[in-house]
């Protein structure tokens, strides 16, 4: 009997010591069974990419969404989205019209079981781009890309990637990556990798200026050609070694591509424009060159949105209004070009530009289409398909950056305009010769922060509110509304929503409500004889018992508390909501780069009675002279500006931006947190005094006060309580105008 025992222990023991080498380790003994040539299905030429299904190869293309991690109330590096999230999803992306999926790293084992289900009976399966990710703090320390941090943990996620995506991997929670079981075989569906992520301009730049003596790779598969950078040598190595691992051990290979963006594209710019975009690194796929061992394909992957960083409509710009460069150059540019000693570098440049553009800056349409002109160069460029593997627009409400050509722009873009700026986008990409995109991105994510408001917010509780000021939580075509099944009103001019539980302030003839979620603030306002029209409202509110100001200069109000803000009601056009100058953070935290003072050196008073209009900035100034004409130095934009119209998704004429509507005598308006300094609204958190603290810090508040007047008389205020709701949130899904805009569009084509 000892005997067995022992015996069945040590099979016990072989069986977990093979299971953990074979599916923890990746250790294998056996090469891949596949004889002869690996089986390839998805293959390129130098344009098109092509896969076989069962009939032969035919031409595809990429109609993909990307797909994030995010949920409301939960972290990215959660996984919080379970399997039957997964499923429904895929159904309505398919819906769409999309094929394709693209997912930036290794997700929990609950995506991969359910891309299995989905396909596996599915005679028009989804196919899957993926990703391998590069920890963002590795990639913005003092590591070069030859670190072992940096270069060793991307080639070890590589063959983890293969082993998970043909079902023979087990992952303990790690290193930013999902984790579980991974034993279904998914790689029938997986189009190719997109290794990498956004590469770090100065991550390259170091790494090349590091090791000049490192350009050169020359694998099995993949290569470094002559004249590579190091960086670019790197990623051969990381290709060929990718290529290598599953060719031997599953005898498959599938196309590759490598993340890139405009800040690492292949291409030098003129001095102007590489300074001011601080273009420092050049990173070309064309120098990592396959051998005739690799039988799939390649193609170029970008990341291109239409409004930063829009090198081309600076090169218009400096064409235009100085008549230099491209003008001049553009009738010259090849014979310039052969003889290359006899131009300076600065000539060079432009003469390329110039022969690139051909001085066409407008798109097929006719219209001037910097978007469509710099996608034009990219493929024009590269000798293998492109794909735009990120394309979107935000309908957040904030802004942080501009399209000056056609107007898409990050952010302040209704879902509606949302859609319409998508297919534009789409249209771009083809007419430009690209072989698809992806729309960035599948669902909103609460999480997410942009460099314009991140000093405004506190960056450790973001996914417990929905911050609307705060674009980049916004790209969805999937949008996380607050409230289990509605929210809790809609600026639609409806007064059922409201109720007599909901009023905070009333007298004869006028009366004051509110309530909030996750999102907004919301008001209803009643003034008797509003509806005949002519008659400006005011509401002050005071959160801050740091500072604010009992009187208005600007609009010579009165009010019975010190008001930190200020909501003027005055028509349909110049409706807004002011600060009072000590609360306007712009000013405190970017005052010396976008109005060129120092805010500390003279701080406003703390009753101040000035109020001025709430601001977010949208360039910061440039180190360069201004040139003439040209906007280079810090600008903003008024985002206390308030938009009319109906918010009710519901209603035909829906305005996402919507801030106020008028419903006879009365007034619907809702705010976002943020516009009110709110730091942390699920914890009541709201900025302290920035002259105290030199920035912002959060202060807890459980109350504010709000009056509602029209200026005759001193404007009466009263409590209103606040209760953070902490980390529970609640949230329903909706699906976008801007789904069903790229569904036309899409099913269309199909």
């Amino acid at each position: 009997m000892k005997k067995f025992i022992i015996a069945v222990a040590v099979l016990v023991v072989a069986y977990l010591a093979w299971d953990y080498a074979y599916y923890t380790l990746g250790v294998y003994v056996f090469p891949s069974p596949q004889a002869g040539d690996p089986l390839v299905w998805a293959t390129t030429d130098s344009d098109t990419i092509y896969v076989d299904s069962g009939g032969g190869p035919e031409p595809f293309v990429v109609q993909g969404v990307n797909l994030g991690v995010g949920l409301p109330g939960e972290w990215a590096t959660d996984y919080a989205i379970d399997k039957e999230t997964y499923l429904r999803w895929f159904r309505q992306i398919q819906d769409m019209g999309a094929n394709t999926i693209r997912v930036y790293t290794i997700l929990h084992d609950d995506f991969y079981e359910a891309f299995y289900q989905y396909n596996k009976d599915n005679p028009d399966p989804l196919y899957l781009l993926h990703g391998v990710w590069v920890n963002d703090y590795v990639q913005n320390s003092h590591r070069d890309a030859y670190d072992d941090e940096f270069l060793g943990a991307f080639l070890a996620d590589c063959r983890t990637l293969v082993d998970l995506l043909h079902g023979n991997k087990k992952l303990s929670l790690g290193r930013g990556t999902g984790s579980g079981s991974y034993r279904r075989d998914v790689s029938p569906w997986v189009l190719g990798y997109i290794l990498g992520v956004e590469w770090e301009d100065v991550t390259v730049a170091y790494t090349d200026q590091k090791y000049p003596q490192r350009n050169v790779y020359e694998g099995a598969y993949f290569s470094a050609a002559p004249g590579s950078t190091p960086f670019e040598a790197m990623l051969a190595q990381v290709a060929d070694k990718t290529v290598e691992y599953e060719t031997n051990r599953y005898g498959q290979q599938r196309l590759i591509a490598f993340s890139n963006w405009p800040t690492t594209d292949p291409f030098e710019y003129p001095a102007t424009i590489a300074t001011s975009f601080d273009k420092c690194a050049q990173v070309d796929t064309e120098h990592i060159l396959p051998s005739a061992k690799f039988k799939s394909g390649r193609f170029a992957s970008y990341h291109v949105y239409p409004y930063y960083p829009d090198y081309a409509n600076l090169l218009l710009e400096l064409d235009t209004r100085r008549q230099k460069g491209l003008t001049i150059y553009h009738a010259r540019a090849q014979a310039l070009l052969k003889r290359p000693g006899a131009l300076s570098r600065e000539q060079r440049i432009w003469a390329e530009w110039a022969e690139r553009i051909a001085g066409d800056y407008k798109d097929p349409s006719g219209r001037y289409n910097t978007y469509y002109t710099y996608l034009r160069v990219l493929t024009s460029h590269h000798t293998m398909p492109v794909v735009i593997s990120e394309f979107g627009v935000s309908t957040g409400r904030g802004m942080a950056q501009r399209d000056f050509n056609t107007r898409r722009n990050q952010g302040h873009m209704s879902e509606t305009q949302q859609g319409e700026a998508l297919a534009r986008c789409w249209r771009d990409i083809l007419d430009a010769g690209c072989a698809g995109g992806c729309v960035f991105t599948w669902q909103d994510e609460w999480f997410k922060r942009t460099w314009n408001t991140m000093h405004a917010v506190d960056l450790n509780n973001t996914p417990y509110w929905s911050d609307y000021q705060t674009n980049e939580q916004y790209f969805g075509l999937l949008s996380f509304d607050p409230g289990k099944e509605q929210s809790v009103c809609y600026v639609n001019g409806d007064l059922s929503e409201w109720g007599p539980e909901d009023v905070v302030w009333a007298e004869e003839g006028a009366a004051l409500s509110m309530k909030y979620d996750e999102r907004f603030l919301y008001f209803l306002i009643y003034r008797q004889g509003f509806g005949k029209g002519g008659q400006a409202l005011y509401l002050p509110i005071d959160t801050t018992p740091k500072s604010g100001s009992n009187y208005c200069e600007n609009h010579n109000l009165k009010f019975e508390r010190d008001a930190d803000f200020l909501v003027v009601i005055d028509g349909k056009e110049d409706s807004r909501v002011l600060v009072q100058e000590r609360y306007e953070v712009v000013r405190a935290m970017y005052g010396d780069v976008i109005y060129g003072l120092d805010p500390y050196i003279d701080p406003p008073e703390k009753y101040s009675p000035r109020f001025t209009g709430i601001d977010l900035p949208l360039t910061l100034q440039s180190s360069l002279p201004a040139l003439e004409n040209m906007n280079i130095n810090g600008e903003t934009y008024e985002t206390g500006l308030l938009r009319y119209g109906n918010a009710d998704p519901a209603s035909p004429d829906f305005d996402s931006l919507a801030d106020f509507i008028f419903a006879g005598d009365y007034i619907e308006l809702k705010l976002p947190w943020q516009l009110l300094n709110f730091s942390n609204p699920s914890e009541m958190q709201i900025h302290d005094d920035y002259y105290e603290h030199y920035g912002v810090e959060n202060l807890s508040i459980d109350k504010l006060y709000v009056g509602l007047g029209t200026g005759e008389t001193r404007i009466p205020m009263a409590p209103y309580t606040l209760k953070g709701w902490g980390k529970t949130v609640t949230w329903h899904e909706r699906l976008k105008p801007s789904y069903y805009a790229m569904q036309a569009l899409w099913r269309q084509a199909g």
